[in-house]
């Protein structure tokens, strides 16, 4: 049985032959791909490969030019970005997106009420829970254009959560983080795992987190998928390595061109 069989046995939620163009430009060409609860999957790639335009699709920002999203066997075409968030399917941005003159509280709590997750008199006490469980708590009251570009990742994670999601699309959450930042970023996706059973797919330029943190991983390039696998399996593999790995490790150790 081919890896894509496998995936698509024990999904939840699938991107099948997704294809997206703008204009003459295709973006995405024919990617499935398979979560399932309580797994977290990586989806890393090139600039350019099509990760945030695949998140979007599957969020309902964009309508797939061919293809279908599917959630418990249902395709989800046609559905609105917030119904969607309603049906469980929520997303994080790679340029934050907070509401920057209210509080940190305030917008855990919007999120909250807008996916009836909490009634207005009880999305505080979820709010406060979820800042608490983010190690944010002590920043409630401050407007959340005035916290640390690490503490808006971490209230935009905590937003995500207060939509009660069974999948979490996270573009870039370590984006512009040091190890130990990233590493915290790590941990509390794990427990998002462990305590909640939600599906997770990280998209991430940092491999040091991508490969300690995912089951599973997929590669984009130019569009398509060029491999799936382990983390091992994916590190190892010579189409990734020379569209993508090795391309990352050259940045990291800082070599001239």
């Amino acid at each position: 049985m081919s890896a894509l069989a496998v995936d698509r046995a024990q999904a939840t939620l699938e991107a099948v032959d997704v294809t997206k163009s703008f204009g003459g430009v295709h973006a995405l060409r024919g990617v499935s791909l398979g979560l399932a609860e309580a797994e977290i999957v990586g989806l890393i790639g090139p600039n350019g490969s099509g990760k945030t335009t695949l998140l979007n699709c599957i969020a309902g920002v964009y309508a797939p030019t061919a293809g279908r999203i599917v959630l418990d066997g249902t395709p989800l075409g046609g559905r609105a970005g917030h119904r969607i968030a309603r049906a469980g399917v929520v997303r994080t941005f790679q340029n934050i997106r907070l509401f920057a003159r209210l509080s940190a509280l305030q917008n855990v709590e919007i999120s909250a009420l807008a996916t009836r997750q909490a009634t207005r008199g009880r999305s505080r006490k979820l709010a406060l829970r979820l800042l608490r469980e983010l190690g944010i708590e002590e920043l409630a009251e401050r407007e959340a254009g005035t916290l640390s570009y690490g503490d808006q990742r971490r209230l935009e994670i905590a937003r995500a959560l207060a939509a009660g999601p069974r999948f979490s699309l996270l573009d870039e959450p370590a984006a512009g983080m040091n190890d130990a930042e990233s590493d915290a970023v790590r941990a509390q996706i794990e427990r998002v795992r462990a305590e909640r059973g939600c599906g997770v797919l990280v998209v991430e330029h940092d491999l040091r987190l991508i490969l300690q943190l995912c089951d599973r991983i997929y590669v984009l390039n130019e569009g398509a998928v060029i491999a799936v696998g382990t983390p091992a399996e994916v590190r190892r593999d010579p189409a990734v390595i020379a569209a993508y790995i090795g391309e990352e490790e050259h940045k990291e150790r800082g070599d001239d061109e």
